[in-house]
């Protein structure tokens, strides 16, 4: 349990009656103290799986939408790989280790948890470069289709490396292409103006990293298709936190990351997805060997593999991936409906004690409220929020910070439980309430926050 710096630990609310009867109607009667919360982390049917990760002591970890936590059996799956498939097998692992087929037998397992159907994904490079690859897929598609079409469409509030890819890509096309940014408001409300006759596809990050905003991909899709543009999702923020049928919305192409909420590790390997509509028709720029139809037949000119492996560019990590797998194992066994209903009983019960608890103090919830439009993070504003948060941090309770002003705290349902969200709020109510974050230590800044 996270005690507070006198050494106390936490305190059931003391609100008036009334106050108290408030809450109860909202929340339920099972979110009001710690003793309570302890008890649905009991009766939790995902509590198992809460064991498969290596968690330290006295830490409680909600950065999981950044960075998830060690997997048990990643050590043992690395060292394996290097003692046994590379130490021992050298060469012959391409083959005997099956390392090889490992970007398709992961990308099948991910396919599993996004909607995605067999042979449809390969895990491979990293989601900027498969962002580059799919982007540039519509850009030819697009432009047999409907060459009259030279706008990329993005959010405004995408995550920053994906504008930034789009918009080299655009300048190295030239010849009229440019990117234009919505407001994720406009794309809310199915794109009212900015889906014009001039868009030929439109990249859209299915939960916004920094308030943790979901869209609907279903009807936003749909609109997209309507407005003659294609679709491309980016499911770092929601692959293995919540249900996602890719193929089941009409969605043409997505990618995403394995080092979030599927736990393969720092900087483990992306994923690229393509339609069935798209499959035999998509082509990309970066026509290494491993997408050849024959690499090892070494023809001096490239023939694209048929299906997904064209996705592939040059020689895989396979370290990296191995690890990658041990996390997809986990999530295999989960249920993701179960895992959904999680995220948001841990995100209501954190929203709810933020609003009961910390009204006194300059802090503004802005993930949304509504369950269909929120991810499984919830975001919250405070004028110091990265003093605060180094702050938390220190205390052992470890969110990340994203400019301007928002604290973030990633739910992660496989190993965070309710008391780990009762404790998190106890600890910043005190931060906040004895200004523990003005301190000249929480004001310095490492290169990553």
């Amino acid at each position: 349990m996270t005690t507070l710096d006198d050494g106390r630990d936490a305190e059931p609310i003391t609100d008036p009656a009334d106050s108290r009867a408030s809450e109860r109607a909202r929340v339920g009667a099972d979110a009001l103290d710690r003793a309570a919360c302890a008890q649905r982390d009991a009766d939790d049917p995902l509590r198992g799986f809460r064991d498969e990760f290596v968690l330290p002591p006295e830490t409680i970890y909600l950065d999981g939408n950044s960075l998830g936590a060690q997997t048990k059996g990643a050590a043992e799956r690395a060292q394996d790989v290097i003692s046994q498939e590379w130490g021992t097998g050298l060469i012959r692992s391409w083959n005997d280790a099956g390392w090889f087929d490992l970007p398709a037998v992961l990308g099948d397992k991910v396919a599993g948890l996004v909607g995605g159907g067999a042979g449809a994904t390969v895990v491979t490079d990293t989601t900027s470069i498969n962002l580059f690859k799919a982007a540039s897929a519509a850009c030819k598609i697009q432009t047999a289709d409907a060459p009259g079409r030279r706008v990329i469409l993005t959010q405004r509030e995408n995550f920053p490396s994906d504008i930034y890819m789009l918009e080299g890509l655009a300048e190295q096309l030239g010849d009229g292409w440019e990117v234009r940014l919505v407001d994720d408001a406009e794309v809310t409300a199915g794109f009212p103006t900015a889906l014009t006759d001039e868009v030929a596809f439109v990249v859209l990050t299915h939960v916004n990293y920094r308030t943790g905003r979901l869209f609907d991909m279903e009807s936003t899709t749909s609109a997209i298709h309507a407005g003659g543009a294609l679709a491309i999702w980016d499911l770092c923020h929601s692959a293995g936190a919540l249900e996602i049928d890719l193929a089941g919305s009409g969605a043409d192409l997505a990618v995403g990351c394995t080092y979030k909420f599927l736990n393969g590790g720092p900087g483990s390997p992306a994923f690229v997805w393509v339609s069935e509509a798209l499959r035999t028709r998509f082509t990309q720029p970066l026509s290494g060997w491993w997408g050849h139809k024959q690499p090892f037949e070494m023809e001096p000119s490239y023939t694209p593999a048929e299906g997904i492996r064209r996705y592939l560019t040059g020689t895989q990590g396979i370290i990296s991936m191995s690890v990658a797998e041990v996390g997809l194992d986990i999530h295999s066994r989960a249920d993701m409906a179960a895992v959904r209903q999680k995220s948001l009983a841990l995100s209501d019960l954190f929203i709810e004690l933020v609003d009961s608890r910390l009204s006194h103090h300059p802090v503004e919830v802005v993930t949304p409220r509504e369950h269909a439009q929120r991810g499984s993070q919830v975001s919250i504003t405070h004028p110091e929020g990265f003093a605060v948060m180094s702050a938390l941090i220190e205390r052992g309770v470890i969110g990340d910070y994203r400019e301007p002003e928002v604290l973030r705290f990633g739910l992660t349902p496989l190993y965070v439980g309710f008391a780990d969200v009762w404790d998190t709020v106890e600890v910043l109510r005190d931060i906040l309430d004895n200004r523990l974050w003005d301190a000249p230590q929480h004001k310095v800044r490492g290169a990553v926050t």
